[in-house]
């Protein structure tokens, strides 16, 4: 039986099972000539037994059910964005099953989740069953064993923090995994605030759910227990699988990254199951062989984007008419694969539709986020200015707030950082308090966090966010002082500085360069706002927070040909997907409706086609709304040529003929 400290039973207990020691023990011994002190003595060691045999099954009854109810209050309630006070939303009326399949390896994977996103969204459906939350750790048909670590990749906002919740909250109100009788759930958040600290394995347990410490629990190697680890991407600890010392004593204190290396390897408490989420970038942080699975995240199907929507807006004239908006803009349909860009759209443009009439809604990503930018700061003059909402959206407060976030979403995105902690602030001239007032007005864009021993966590509600604010950022210093932040040499920033560019064009090409030379496509997204927000239309919706119109249409036009020139010099059908996508953030469809009109004619398969051409046809067919269930090659040309540069259709494809 697990071992219980005695110092839970206070003395009046103790003074009780004293006597219920005497009353029961003369009745089942035969004592003979026993004199009253062997008896006192032999009631003391059976009192002892009882607090050894009997009483750790009550007290670990106790402490599972002091535990229940905390993670059930924790986890019964969730908030799209980040909490509003006072309007809780359940997690089980809301919840709809995410699609998660086996993922196959954690191998590295560096390429912008945007690009991972658009894959997904391609995907034609397949037969794959999909795994359940409850059934995380059930092994799949035709393999034998228990799994004892799994890992869960997806994209940022795809759902991987709700699913942990939804199975916390499942165990609390004993609706799966009866068998379990703790789950504790821990993220990387809070576990790097214990950088530099030394803890046992049992007293980090005991630091972040005071119940077991309470009820005297510390071994836990006869219990089912199971240890969620969210967000292995937000991990700063040095997590050495090769180095760190191996440690098999849960009670030896060391470093939390050594804890976590031989929790992972099952060195420590091998009786355990563990299950780690993380983004796709970081899954190979982890040895293989310490992973029993790994699953993937697929976000939500073309079906459940409709559901979400038909759940978020009861009028069902609206909600159609919203639907069928998404539909028509691939970008902002592709960007709904993952729920908290459809908690964005649903914000914008429910707000869009209320406040102007007939008015066009948004449809490329750069007006979405600018709208939503809107939104927020109409919400917070009202709330915390008593402004009206017909009252200009920025004050200089505003206008200082949203150059300092975008500072720090820059300088941290530069980083890879998505998660700050003070240092980080520091460094990017932010004081914590100042912190503190952002997070609190700009709640749906800018949180705040409180982990152990109260330390301060910051990040931007989504990582699209962060990058949005970063372009505006550094299209804000080019307006005001004509500085180019995006280039990197050492003397660059200086240079920029003292030679000032009158025109935005030599910006916007430095930009596409930039992010064409990234070897992940690190900077596409960022790059769509970027361009997009060079749009006068979206400056207009900025009036105010951009005090200088930076580009006209001749400006405009020459940036289209940049792109396009790049598009023709580029074989990467990843890169030239993006830069369509760029195309269609400056409002050009040219290229496009070219080879529609090829389609359309139906002389595709006799027409030569430019590079750019070819480019456009695998955009069209990819971003097509269609199945590519059965891609037919001969439709479009019979060629060596034709099989090559269809090559990423193909493989997007089931099947090709």
């Amino acid at each position: 039986m697990p071992y219980l400290s005695m110092n839970c039973w206070n003395d009046n207990r103790i003074l009780r099972s004293k006597m219920w020691c005497r009353c029961v023990i003369p009745f089942s011994f035969h004592f003979g000539k026993w004199s009253k002190v062997q008896v006192e003595q032999l009631c003391d060691i059976h009192l002892l037994m009882f607090l050894l045999f009997v009483h750790p099954e009550t007290a670990a009854a106790a402490c599972q059910r002091e535990l229940r109810s905390k993670l059930k209050k924790k986890c019964e309630c969730v908030f799209e964005g980040i909490a509003k006070a006072g309007n809780p939303t359940l997690l089980n009326q809301i919840y709809t099953e995410l699609y998660i399949t086996e993922g196959g390896s954690g191998e590295l994977n560096e390429e912008h989740e945007v690009r991972w996103i658009e894959t997904a969204a391609r995907k034609p459906d397949t037969p794959e069953t999909p795994i359940t939350c409850e059934d995380i750790f059930k092994p799949l048909p035709g393999r034998d064993g228990p799994i004892r670590a799994v890992m869960t990749k997806g994209v940022a906002g795809i759902g991987k923090t709700v699913l942990t919740q939804k199975f916390t909250l499942d165990w609390a109100e004993h609706k799966a995994n009866q068998h379990v009788h703790f789950t504790f759930p821990l993220t990387f958040r809070e576990l790097n605030l214990l950088r530099g600290k030394k803890l046992s394995l049992v007293e980090l347990v005991h630091h972040f759910f005071t119940e077991t410490k309470e009820a005297g629990i510390s071994r836990f190697e006869q219990f089912q227990v199971v240890l969620i680890f969210d967000g292995l991407d937000e991990c700063r600890l040095p997590l050495d699988f090769n180095n760190n010392q191996i440690l098999t004593d849960v009670t030896e204190s060391t470093s939390v990254d050594v804890l976590l290396t031989n929790l992972i390897k099952g060195n420590l408490l091998p009786s355990a199951r563990l299950w780690i989420t993380t983004r796709p970038a970081a899954a190979n942080q982890i040895p293989p062989e310490c992973v029993g699975m790994v699953t993937e995240v697929r976000g939500f199907t073309d079906p459940q984007k409709e559901e979400y929507f038909r759940k978020r807006f009861r009028d069902e004239e609206q909600a159609s008419r919203i639907i069928s908006h998404i539909k028509t803009s691939r970008s902002l349909h592709i960007m709904c694969h993952i729920p908290v860009f459809c908690w964005i759209t649903a914000t914008v443009l429910e707000d869009v539709l209320k406040t102007s009439e007939g008015g066009d809604l948004p449809k490329t990503l750069t007006e979405m986020y600018i709208h939503f930018l809107l939104v927020q700061s109409k919400v917070q003059n009202i709330k915390y200015h008593g402004r009206a909402e017909t009252d200009p959206h920025w004050t200089p407060e505003t206008r200082e707030m949203i150059l300092s976030l975008g500072k720090l979403a820059f300088e941290q995105l530069e980083k890879g950082n998505l998660i700050f902690y003070e240092a980080d602030l520091a460094e990017c001239g932010i004081d914590i308090r100042a912190a503190s007032v952002y997070s609190g007005v700009f709640t749906q864009i800018f949180k705040e966090e409180r982990g152990l021993y109260q330390d301060k966590v910051f990040c931007f509600v989504h990582l699209s966010l962060q990058e949005f604010l970063a372009a505006l950022y550094v299209f804000l210093a080019f307006i005001k002082s004509g500085v180019n932040l995006l280039f990197q040499q050492s003397a660059s920033r200086w240079s920029a500085l003292f030679n000032k560019k009158s025109e935005l064009k030599p910006l916007l090409q430095s930009a596409v360069d930039k992010a064409l030379q990234s070897p992940n496509g690190h900077l596409d997204l960022f790059l769509r706002f970027f361009l997009g927000l060079s749009l006068p239309t979206n400056q207009t919706l900025l009036q105010g927070l951009i005090t200088q119109t930076g580009s006209g249409s001749q400006t405009n036009q020459e940036t289209v040909q940049y792109i396009k020139e790049k598009i023709r010099e580029n074989p990467s059908p990843e890169r030239s997907i993006n830069l369509f996508h760029c195309l269609n953030e400056l409002n050009d469809h040219s290229l496009v409706e070219e080879i529609q009109q090829y389609l359309r004619s139906g002389r595709l398969s006799t027409a030569q086609l430019s590079h750019a051409q070819w480019s456009a046809l695998v955009f069209i067919l990819l971003s097509s709304q269609e199945d590519l269930e059965v891609f037919d090659l001969k439709k479009y040309s019979a060629s060596e040529e034709a099989l090559l540069r269809l090559l990423p259709v193909v493989k997007a494809s089931r099947k090709s003929v």
